[in-house]
């Protein structure tokens, strides 16, 4: 939605919504701009739980949603670590609200915290914010990092233990983080089961207006 107000053309930093409507209000006139607010999915989870593959085969599986890595614009976009990456995840939920108002709803594929997300003014442009944590063993962690080309950085012990802690906090927060996170472990999962679980998952959440296949056909 555009922060230039289409009715006076006042520019609007501050974007209060009416919820009824949806539409963002224009605090110079009051003009209400109508918007489509669908659920938003995201897919995270430490390094070598599993997120690049499934985002990399997820779109041919999920027509109907835009799925994006949201690696793509890293360098890119503002990122950073005193704000604890928040400048990052918002221009990404602003992208993905622009997205989703051509009617498809939009899967963030990468590395992020649910509090990174709702510290974001973007996050009130979504109906619900599902997330779903990729998590595997800690041994098959490791092993998928160290088999990894060196430029990624991943082959020494401090990266391993660090994804490994990160690996285990998902799986101890997920019930207690807001919004609350899915787990889905991928330790023994294939490619083509993780796949088929993850367009279930996102079918059981989408709105009924939204375009999606017919769920007794998923196989």
């Amino acid at each position: 939605m555009p922060r230039v107000c289409p009715e006076c053309g006042a520019w609007c930093e501050e974007e209060p919504i009416d919820f009824t409507v949806p539409a963002v209000i224009c605090p110079h006139c009051q003009y209400g701009e109508p918007f489509l607010r669908l659920p938003l999915f995201i897919i995270t989870g430490a390094s070598g739980a599993g997120k690049t593959t499934l985002g990399r085969h997820l779109p041919a599986r999920l027509p109907e949603c835009v799925t994006l890595d949201t690696d793509i614009l890293w360098g890119v976009l503002p990122a950073t670590a005193e704000k604890n990456y928040t400048d990052y995840q918002d221009r990404w939920l602003h992208l993905a609200k622009h997205i989703a108002q051509n009617g498809r709803p939009v899967v963030l594929c990468g590395t992020t915290m649910p509090e990174r997300i709702m510290a974001s003014p973007e996050h009130r442009y979504f109906s619900a914010i599902h997330i779903l944590a990729l998590v595997c063993d800690d041994d098959m962690l490791i092993q998928r990092l160290k088999q990894r080309p060196a430029w990624r950085g991943c082959d020494n012990e401090e990266t391993q233990n660090t994804m490994v802690k990160f690996n285990r906090w998902h799986k101890e927060q997920a019930a207690q983080t807001q919004p609350p996170m899915t787990l889905y472990d991928t330790t023994t999962a294939t490619l083509e089961q993780t796949l088929a679980d993850t367009r279930q998952w996102i079918y059981e959440r989408l709105p009924v207006s939204a375009p999606h296949q017919d769920k007794s056909n998923i196989p």
